[in-house]
């Protein structure tokens, strides 16, 4: 057996590893970093630089749970391009609201698909259950020719079948289809427009792949592009100011004839369109978590049979307001939360007596379709379980159309926030004598309780 001075280490390089373990290495690495490392000797450039091994293992690692990489642009692109689109696409993900115009489903979705990206409306169903209805409607890839497409459904009856394994030829053969260009302004608002109205550039030209990054000036360099990301605080403020320049330098006029022929284009264009622009901003933060336990989106009957959404959001000076989704669409609305509170601080269970009262001299609304099946559903005599309870004195009327309009005293303005041991949460004010529970929309990235409208 050797001695401790007697051993001998070896050491090796990045070079003496076979070339399958050196691509499987890099795959880790961002494309800055690969950028960098290809910078260290000759020989690693063209591996860096054009091997597809790398790049599609660099695209299978990031997405390949998500979506089939090999079926992209038909697998005849670039797994480069491919990288670099992905990564743009990534931030859709998520759900979305519509902004800037009224509309009875403003809740937007964007899902992976198997080698595209798909946008749906989501909206409650009139079903009388916690169903929701998903409605695809923007369909956003590559060609094999490594072009941007995205194309949009107007009427929401066209549906992306399984025999389609490409977007190639998808605007063609279904004529319904209308071109589109999918336009970030910042990291968090997103304009959609039909393709050739607003900027000149067609997303399928290869000066303008993937999403067009728009900023006061017109053109955006990345690190100005990344400057974008503030703080949550601050998001609201920065947001306006982008949309404010955006639509300035639309309209802003000219000091010579150029300018007058472009807006009489413009309006000659905005006569032959199909489709009218939609404003989405995302809802960074649609899931509830541990320090956030109520904040999301949620779905919940305000009588037997409307289903409505509702988002739940922890603003900047502490409190917490819930909203109806469908006010927030409405431009510069000023519509009341449903309900708003300071106090964060919950009560843990057991509670008191007079607040067991409470509690349990309400009624809970429930959907028509699952009232008479309750006692099944719900295996306790309570039907749930409270895990803790929060008091709110909210300075905001609940939107109920009979009380719509009623005065409101600091009493009837008292109410509870009922937090059940599976997540869910209720609420109530006690100038009524009903409860409202709420029950996720989505989980884990997935919508919940969607209804088969196959058949529809």
């Amino acid at each position: 057996m050797a001695k401790p001075d007697e051993i001998h280490t070896i050491s090796l390089s990045f070079t003496d590893f076979p070339e399958d373990v050196q691509l499987c290495i890099l795959s880790f690495l961002t494309p800055s970093d690969i950028s960098n490392f290809a910078c260290t000797s000759k020989r690693f450039v063209s591996l860096c630089r054009d091997d597809p091994r790398l790049w599609f293992s660099m695209c299978n690692r990031k997405w390949g749970s998500k979506t089939q990489i090999n079926k992209w642009g038909n697998g005849k692109i670039s797994y480069k391009l491919l990288y670099n689109t992905l990564l743009e696409y990534e931030n859709l993900i998520g759900f979305w609201r519509r902004s800037g115009a009224e509309s009875d489903s403003p809740l937007i979705f964007f899902e992976w698909g198997p080698f595209h990206i798909a946008g749906s409306r989501v909206k409650p169903s009139r079903t009388g259950t916690y169903e929701v209805i998903k409605l695809p409607f923007l369909w956003m890839g590559i060609t094999s020719k490594g072009e941007i497409v995205n194309y949009l459904d107007p009427v929401g009856k066209v549906e992306l079948s399984e025999n389609v394994m490409n977007l190639d030829d998808l605007g063609v053969v279904e004529s319904e289809l209308v071109p589109v260009n999918v336009n970030f302004v910042g990291r968090t608002h997103v304009v959609v427009e039909e393709n050739g109205t607003a900027f000149g550039y067609s997303c399928n030209s290869p000066q303008n792949r993937g999403f067009k990054k728009v900023s006061s000036s017109g053109n955006m360099k990345e690190e100005e592009y990344e400057d974008l990301c503030v703080s949550p605080g601050s998001l609201p403020d920065r947001l306006m100011s982008d949309i404010y320049q955006y639509f300035a330098n639309k309209t802003s006029p000219g000091g010579n004839g150029s300018a007058r022929r472009q807006r009489r284009r413009e309006r000659e264009r905005q006569g032959r369109r199909k489709w009218e622009p939609e404003n989405y901003v995302k809802i960074v933060n649609c899931s509830p978590t541990p320090a956030r336990p109520l904040q999301g989106l949620w779905k919940g009957f305000r009588d037997e049979t409307t289903l409505e959404f509702f988002l739940v959001s922890y603003d900047d000076i502490g409190g917490i307001a819930c909203r109806r989704l469908v006010e927030l669409c409405k431009p510069l609305s000023a519509n009341a939360p449903v309900f708003w509170t300071l106090n964060t601080t919950f009560i843990e269970s057991p509670l008191s007596s007079e607040e067991e009262n409470i509690y349990e001299s309400r009624m809970h609304i429930q959907p028509l379709a699952e009232a008479d099946d309750l006692c099944e559903i719900l295996p306790s005599a309570d039907k749930r379980v409270i895990l803790c309870m929060l008091c709110m004195n909210s300075s905001y009327d609940l939107v109920i159309p009979d009380l719509a309009g009623s005065p409101v005293n600091p009493r009837q303005a008292e109410g509870r926030i009922w937090q059940y041991e599976n997540g869910t949460f209720g609420f109530g004010f006690l100038r009524d004598n009903h409860v409202i529970d709420l029950r996720c929309i989505a989980q884990n990235g997935r919508i919940m309780e969607a209804a088969d409208i196959s058949g529809e």
